[in-house]
């Protein structure tokens, strides 16, 4: 059996119980948890010392869970989440009801992000539901590139932690994050 799906399996009754993730992104390592349960995302609040108005983004495997769990996405967002060029986070207004309560920012909006990767498409699609993803450091502090960055104290605080080889599916850089304005235009909060 590939070591990819074990970690997988692993990784989804970890969810699926409520639990907390470290793993890697197609970004940067990230904390985790199911993006739809509040008392999980407020794990992760907690790891990271981590003030409730800065709010966290959401992994989505594609463009349906997107819709599913965010809304519809306007025609500049839809390239962007897909843009082939480099991992993206679009700022969007949530108008579905389905996420954490305590995930969304203050003013109605979320962050989503399609990972460009093969393994967080696969936990993606086999859990079917979005992640929350946020990098892996204690709040204040820098994210890590790699996973020797990330501080011990971090990798014990969450309830799985993957392992070190899976960290050469990210790519060490953080992504770009755009916001959808409320008159349909992009602006560049982060290059």
């Amino acid at each position: 059996m590939n070591d990819d799906y074990t970690f997988i399996d692993v990784a989804i009754q970890t969810l699926n119980n409520g639990g907390t993730l470290l793993y890697p992104t197609d970004t940067i390592w990230g904390l985790g948890c199911d993006a739809t349960q509040p008392s999980a995302v407020e794990k992760i609040y907690a790891i990271k010392r981590r003030d409730h108005s800065k709010s966290m983004l959401i992994l989505c495997g594609d463009m349906a869970m997107v819709e599913h769990f965010v809304g519809m996405p306007t025609e500049e967002a839809a390239r962007l989440l897909v843009d082939p060029s480099r991992p993206t986070t679009v700022i969007m207004p949530l108008q579905q009801h389905l996420l954490a309560s305590n995930l969304a920012a203050s003013d109605g909006t979320i962050g989503v992000r399609i990972p460009r990767n093969d393994f967080c498409h696969a936990l993606l699609a086999r859990f079917g539901r979005p992640i929350v993803s946020t990098s892996a450091n204690f709040s204040g502090r820098r994210s890590p590139a790699s996973y020797a960055d990330i501080e011990e104290a971090l990798k014990r605080a969450v309830d799985y932690a993957m392992p070190p080889e899976c960290g050469t599916l990210s790519g060490g850089i953080a992504s770009r994050i755009v916001k959808v304005m409320s008159d349909g235009s992009i602006s560049v909060l982060r290059d």
